[in-house]
């Protein structure tokens, strides 16, 4: 009696561990999917300040253009002033010749009229005229000759003085106002390349913001498959307790009919040994009746928690590697068809497609009061499971493949001891539990 209390105790105590564990799994769950759904918001959150940057930039750019493009008119159209000017001066060029012709021309004849005046004794030389009028007449007519000879000179010199003067100044004109517009079409390339970089610097830092874009995108993907897979394993873990809890009761109902079937036939080999020996004692010659042997308890049924998941040999182990930790251990056989079989009896958590995984199937499993999750990756097509499904150990799950981050046909097998999580901090080396 006592022992049996005992081995009652020890049954409820673990069923309650069990499912003690269970209720902090669970919130384990719960706590982590809140802190992605805290982090989506936050990711969030930058994707759309990453996106109002963007925008900026983009109005920042089209301005930049803009102004690039009116840099460029202006360009265009110094530059056309500059050959326009540039054919005035060409064409001054030619008048400048025909004045400073001119010019020279006045020179010679000034110089004539000079020398003239010098040697004839200047003023003298008019008297002379004067003084050899023949008549009154004659003498009004040298006179009127005289000032209009003096009044050409007096023309001369100050066309002469013009002339250069406006040679002079259309030279000055013409060469400040290519000063200007050469001056001016400089600031203009100056402005346009400033421009140019700052286009350059704004496209830079667009496709950085694209690319900063896209990493958000992946990592809210990334959250929201955590999120699925955490949803899923709560689901899977729910329906696992529930299935082990199934599994205790039916193993109680068992234990009882099989102890109370060695109990009646006790019973029953105890009231033959009675009747046997009653019609010994009242001397009865006939022999006793042989009691029915006590039936033997059926075995218990031997079998491995794990089993090996597929067939070939075992690749690359669970450790560090060049390429970083290894969360699990690779199986490859070569082959067309090589099956994969569920390790341990439990619930699929998730059949799905995964970016690194490929074709992979998530099974969560109750055995002996601990949660466990298997990973089988890589498969070759989608998985013949499906999420939700109870299975038993040694049900088919694919065919081993190269799907997803893989690097030739294998089976990627990952065996975490509790709920997987982003981290795999609950991974362990498998081979102790299958080997």
């Amino acid at each position: 009696m006592k022992r049996k209390l005992v081995i009652a105790t020890l049954s409820l105590s673990l069923a309650f561990s069990t499912y003690t564990v269970s209720a902090e799994t669970l919130s384990s769950i719960k706590e982590k999917k809140e802190q992605n759904r805290s982090e989506q918001n936050q990711t969030k959150s930058e994707l759309k300040a990453n996106k109002n940057q963007q925008d900026h930039t983009v109005k920042q750019i089209e301005d930049l253009e803009s102004s690039i493009d009116k840099t460029l008119s202006q360009i265009g159209a110094k530059k056309e002033s500059i050959k326009e000017t540039k054919a005035s001066i060409e064409k001054l060029k030619k008048e400048i010749s025909v004045l400073e012709k001119r010019i020279k021309e006045r020179d010679e004849l000034l110089k004539e009229r000079v020398s003239s005046m010098y040697e004839s004794g200047g003023a003298v030389n008019y008297l002379d005229v004067l003084l050899g009028a023949k008549d009154f007449g004659d003498f009004l007519d040298r006179v009127f000759a005289l000032n209009v000879i003096a009044e050409q000179d007096k023309a001369i010199l100050e066309e002469h003085k013009q002339d250069k003067a406006d040679v002079e100044m259309k030279k000055g004109q013409v060469e400040s106002e290519l000063t200007s517009l050469n001056k001016d079409l400089k600031a203009l390339e100056g402005l346009n390349q400033k421009l140019t970089a700052q286009k350059k610097q704004k496209s830079s830092l667009l496709a950085q913001l694209e690319k900063e874009e896209e990493h958000l995108h992946e990592h809210i993907m990334a959250l929201d498959e955590k999120n699925d897979l955490l949803s899923a394993q709560e689901a899977a873990i729910k329906a696992e307790i529930a299935r082990a809890k199934k599994e205790e009761e039916e193993r109680k109902k068992r234990e009882a009919a099989a102890k109370a079937a060695a109990e009646a036939a006790a019973a029953k080999a105890k009231a033959e040994e009675a009747a046997r020996k009653r019609s010994s004692n009242s001397g009865s010659s006939s022999p006793a009746p042989t009691p029915a042997p006590t039936p033997a308890p059926a075995p218990t049924p031997v079998s491995r928690d794990f089993i090996f998941p597929t067939q070939g040999i075992i690749t690359s182990t669970f450790g560090n590697r060049s390429a970083g930790m290894h969360y699990g251990m690779d199986i490859a056989q070569r082959g067309s068809a090589v099956p994969i079989v569920a390790a341990a009896s439990g619930t699929v958590s998730r059949a799905y497609t995964s970016s690194s995984y490929g074709n992979c199937v998530f099974i969560t499993h109750y055995i002996n009061g601990q949660l466990y999750t298997t990973i089988y990756a890589h498969m070759r097509t989608f998985p013949a499971v499906r999420s939700g499904q109870t299975v038993s150990q040694g049900t088919f799950l694919g065919y081993q493949g190269n799907t997803g981050a893989s690097r030739g046909q294998h089976l990627h097998f990952e065996l975490h001891k509790g709920p997987w999580n982003a981290s795999k901090s609950n991974a362990v080396d498998p081979r102790p539990y299958i080997q």
